[in-house]
């Protein structure tokens, strides 16, 4: 029996996370869409003074102290009718695990490009992470208002460096201090761009005029009504435009759906413009929730499992986590796991089944969020992030739940991914009376994706060594452990460089820890891993252990109660 209302409320609901290299933009970008949205009134500095408001998605202490995103925000917002699930990432390299994590549950990603430094290291990254995942993949070129390259160059630039064809949507008229407006090329629009207009923190409507009217581009002239600069600015967006429809790639909306072809636009974030135009082409352009393979136990008799997609718009409610969050208020020592709705209609206190833990749970405390401020909610849709209150300190990234009444099966969905580390280190603890918080923090804290942890394999959960992606991370963890755990610390960091998961039948632990360039472990799921301190190191295992497979990603455990 289908329920009623689904196909409308998921054809309304946009999912989506925002990418970049860090300092392109993409948190201001992240306040002005909440604006146009009307979710916020007053949009805040990215490096906010002491008597300036801090951005909305950066709540985190440590954030609001470095002017920088540490951990996915979860933003939601209204508009024109469109329920919006806004996924801010982390831009800086070091909490690239977070942005992996995200993107999982996320329909699509909008990728943001500085104008005067094009495609970054990564923005490249992370663009290959959302090409693996098939997402499709909008471009907002921000920064016009400043010194910038030239936007054939920029264009040419996402084919070159990273492979994927582009259509230009919206086209800039001059840049930097020539910087005029944008030119619509759906509606025939010119939007222009007013610097006496411009500001900070208000909603801005900005001046508009067919590209048909013969006289528009005497405005180019701007406050000078240089009309000897207008002109030359009208050439050049004449020619440029003559040759994108010539040589350009036509829009084709299921190749953008495809992940194979990126709309592009241009704009300024810090002055709100060509933010809301943006805005509403994404809306329409974006996809809705989309389906999402889905893992059964075997059938009778068969060896493998069994894939396949689950439509959002089914009967049976599914749902996945992908990030947990510690203490987000401090006071009352919480635990948030924040699930992707997809498919199916949520219902507080609904009962389903926790796959992993092959058990029936209740969902009695969902959330929803703006940033840090929290909202108990009663329903929510495919393509909804829903947080859930998680007192046991069961859930972990990764897990799925769904409901198994009718005779429907429980399932799984593709795991998220864990990375292999690059940084490795142990943690002293100043007090050794409070090694049971330190314990307490490191686990917690792990569990939200802030490091991973490895076991000595003789020592149980003593002297444990933490694994993170970027180095920042174990600073972040220091600050945390110290503000919300009340341990001081101080790191000793070690001097291993690779980390394999290791697949296989064979494996001799001994061997590699008599060896002083390797270490065997055990990751939170006990399986063994080997921690190499030389480049050298890692090619002698793969060479001498052809039975064994070294795998950078860990693997997926299904069918046990793993720990929690």
């Amino acid at each position: 029996m289908a329920i009623p209302g689904i196909e409308k409320e998921v054809a309304r609901r946009r999912t989506f996370a925002i990418i970049s290299h860090p300092d392109a933009g993409k948190t201001t970008l992240t306040e002005k869409l909440l604006l146009y949205g009307g979710a916020i009134h007053l949009a805040g500095a990215v490096k906010a003074k002491k008597n300036q408001k801090n951005t909305t998605s950066d709540w985190m202490e440590l954030e609001k102290q470095r002017g920088i995103s540490i951990s996915t925000s979860v933003l939601q917002f209204d508009y024109g009718g469109n329920q919006i699930n806004l996924l801010d990432t982390p831009g800086h390299k070091d909490f690239s695990e977070d942005t992996y994590r995200t993107l999982t549950a996320a329909d699509a990603a909008v990728m943001l490009i500085d104008a005067a430094k094009g495609v970054e290291p990564q923005t490249r990254k992370l663009f290959e992470v959302c090409r693996m995942r098939g997402l499709p993949i909008f471009t907002f070129i921000n920064k016009l208002d400043r010194p910038s390259r030239e936007p054939l160059d920029l264009i040419d630039e996402l084919e070159k460096v990273l492979g994927i064809r582009s259509t230009p949507l919206a086209w800039p008229i001059g840049t930097g201090d020539r910087f005029r407006g944008i030119y619509d090329r759906i509606s025939n629009e010119v939007l222009f761009f007013e610097s006496d207009r411009a500001n900070q923190s208000g909603r801005l409507e900005p001046k508009k005029i067919s590209a048909n009217d013969p006289d528009f581009w005497k405005i180019l002239g701007g406050a000078k009504n240089d009309l000897d600069e207008a002109k030359e600015l009208y050439e050049t967006f004449r020619s440029e435009n003559e040759l994108l429809e010539f040589a350009g790639d036509p829009f084709d909306h299921a190749q953008v759906l495809a992940g194979q072809l990126t709309p592009v636009f241009f704009g300024s974030a810090m002055n709100n413009f060509g933010v809301e135009r943006f805005l509403q082409r994404f809306i329409e352009l974006a996809p809705t929730p989309v389906p999402r393979i889905a893992v059964y136990p075997p059938a009778k008799g068969e060896s493998e499992p069994e894939k396949k997609p689950v439509e959002p718009t089914s009967d049976q409610f599914s749902g996945f986590f992908f990030k947990i969050q510690a203490n987000m208020d401090p006071a009352h020592r919480d635990r948030v796991a924040f699930m992707r709705v997809c498919s199916g209609h949520f219902e507080r206190n609904m009962e389903v089944t926790h796959t992993r833990l092959e058990k029936k749970v209740k969902l009695s405390k969902p959330l929803t969020f703006f940033a840090q401020e929290r909202v108990i909610v009663d329903d929510a849709w495919p393509g909804d992030i829903v947080g859930m209150l998680d007192t046991t300190g069961e859930l972990r990234i990764g897990d799925t739940v769904c409901t198994t009444s009718g005779g429907a099966k429980a399932f799984e969905y593709q795991g998220v991914p864990r990375f292999s580390p690059e940084h490795f280190a142990q943690m002293i603890i100043r007090d050794p009376m409070k090694r049971k918080q330190l314990q307490k923090g490191l686990e917690q804290l792990a569990e939200e994706g802030v490091v991973q942890i490895y076991r000595q394999r003789d020592l149980g959960d003593k002297d444990p060594i933490l694994g993170a992606v970027g180095a920042l991370q174990f600073e972040v963890l220091q600050h945390r452990l110290q503000g919300e755990y009340g341990v001081d610390t101080k790191i000793e960091k070690l001097n291993f460089i690779h980390c394999r998961w290791v697949v296989g039948e064979g494996l001799n632990p001994d061997e590699f820890d008599r060896r002083e360039d390797t270490r065997c472990l055990l990751d939170r799921d006990g399986l063994p891993v080997i921690l190499f301190k030389s480049d050298w190191g890692l090619r002698w295992a793969t060479e001498n252990h052809k039975n064994l497979t070294f795998q950078t990603t860990a693997p997926e455990v299904r069918g046990t109660k793993k720990k929690g």
